[in-house]
């Protein structure tokens, strides 16, 4: 197993810039040679200077090619490209005049890049290649063949030049360095995201080992008393009493339904595939939960499928567990209507919750997913929705809550087909 390189923050973002920060420079020498050479009658050894931004171009092609298959660039290589643009823009002045070109400012913009995508180290190796870039040109460059209508002022042929390089360097100092920053800020963000995520990860493994011990302890009362209730069924007291063996069925299957229930928490809170799935098909998997919430809630739980092509998929008490989260939720703000719309598009299993109840506040739209946010008020409440988010944040999908304009709430979980497809 080979490790993943981890790269800088936004070094992708940021080597992109660098791109267009090269093209831009291709562009833009091109311009000047040609101006030069044909508006100002200057003599350039054009070979050379041409030749210049046709390797900076070959570079931004390869650079665009290799950035295809990659997640970002390493400081090494983000130096490389820095050094290659601060290389290039000191052959190209020493080729026209050295320091006595004004352009030479443009150095100022890859030392300011380079301090802000570097780290501190090494963004002074970029400002000390280009201090040494402009000590080599203060006293080895060759001077401009200037036509005589130049030669006789220089330094208004300097001072326009400088005026120009300094609106160049004004107007991509800002455009770069505020998309540097909005790199930085997105960077950060995802971080904080992370973060958040990796808390409520933690926040799960130990409810996971709550609801492990748990399982664990109530596991073998549960036991005890299903044993003793068969045990009842055969007892002589009971055989002549059809009431009291109803009422020993109606024992045995609130006992099932607590050791499902136990189960199911034990699922939720750990893997989001649980024990003993089986393959069933969408259409019957949200048949069979309407029907047995419906029975349980006297009919206030009802369906409308637009599931048309059907598809395999694996249940697992997990995947119920969470559904069922979802409803009883909806119940108890609307126990009289709750409605199931299930349908399949675009290779996922989609489930609209709807019901009656008041909605959904600003200050819950703003913390919804989050652990112990509840909107009935109950200590410790808010697990349910959070564990919802999760399982379905683990198995692919998202989960997308809504207020609706004619009054109550609705819940949508959208949950890709390859990963609860039988086989899988």
């Amino acid at each position: 197993m080979t490790d993943v390189p981890v790269y800088p923050a936004a070094s992708a973002r940021n080597m992109a810039l660098l791109v267009q920060l090269r093209w831009m420079a291709v562009v833009g020498q091109l311009v000047t040679i040609w101006f030069a050479g044909r508006i100002l009658g200057i003599a350039l050894p054009l070979p050379a200077l041409v030749a210049i931004p046709a390797l900076l171009a070959l570079v931004n092609a390869g650079t665009m090619v290799l950035a295809r298959g990659r997640m970002g660039f390493s400081h090494t290589e983000l130096i490389g490209a820095l050094m290659l643009d601060v290389i290039a823009l000191t052959w190209q002045l020493y080729l026209s005049g050295g320091t006595t070109n004004p352009f030479t400012f443009l150095f100022l913009l890859q030392i300011v890049i380079g301090a802000i995508v570097l780290p501190p180290r090494r963004s002074w190796i970029i400002a000390g290649v280009a201090v040494l870039s402009v000590t080599l040109l203060s006293f080895a460059a060759d001077p401009l063949a200037l036509p005589p209508r130049l030669r006789a002022d220089p330094l208004h042929l300097y001072l326009a030049g400088g005026y120009v390089s300094f609106v160049l360097i004004a107007v991509l100092l800002v455009f770069f360095v505020i998309r540097i920053d909005s790199n930085r800020r997105s960077s950060d963000a995802a971080l904080a995201h992370m973060r958040q995520r990796a808390a409520e990860e933690d926040h799960i493994v130990r409810m996971g080992l709550l609801a492990s011990g748990a399982a664990h302890e109530l596991g073998t009362p549960l036991a005890t008393m299903a044993v003793l209730v068969r045990d009842w069924f055969k007892h002589p007291a009971f055989a002549g009493r059809p009431d009291l063996v109803e009422d020993l069925h109606d024992m045995e299957t609130e006992l099932l339904r607590c050791k499902a229930i136990v189960s199911g928490i034990l699922l939720s809170a750990g893997e989001a595939r649980g024990e003993n799935p089986r393959v069933t098909t969408a259409n019957a998997f949200i048949r069979e939960i309407a029907r047995e919430w419906s029975a349980r809630s006297g009919g206030a739980v009802r369906l409308t499928n637009h599931i048309e092509r059907d598809a395999a998929i694996v249940s697992d008490p997990a995947l119920r567990q969470v559904i069922s989260n979802v409803i009883d939720n909806a119940l108890d703000v609307s126990p009289a209507h709750v409605e199931i719309i299930a349908a399949i598009a675009a290779q996922h299993l989609v489930m609209t919750f709807r019901d009656q109840g008041p909605g959904f506040s600003d200050d819950m739209f703003a913390r919804i997913g989050r652990p112990y946010t509840s909107t009935k008020g109950r200590p410790g409440g808010g697990l349910g929705l959070f564990l919802v988010f999760n399982a379905v944040r683990k198995l692919g999908g998202e989960v997308t809550v809504r207020n609706r304009p004619e009054g109550g709430a609705e819940v949508l979980l959208s949950i890709p087909l390859g990963t609860i497809a039988a086989g899988t």
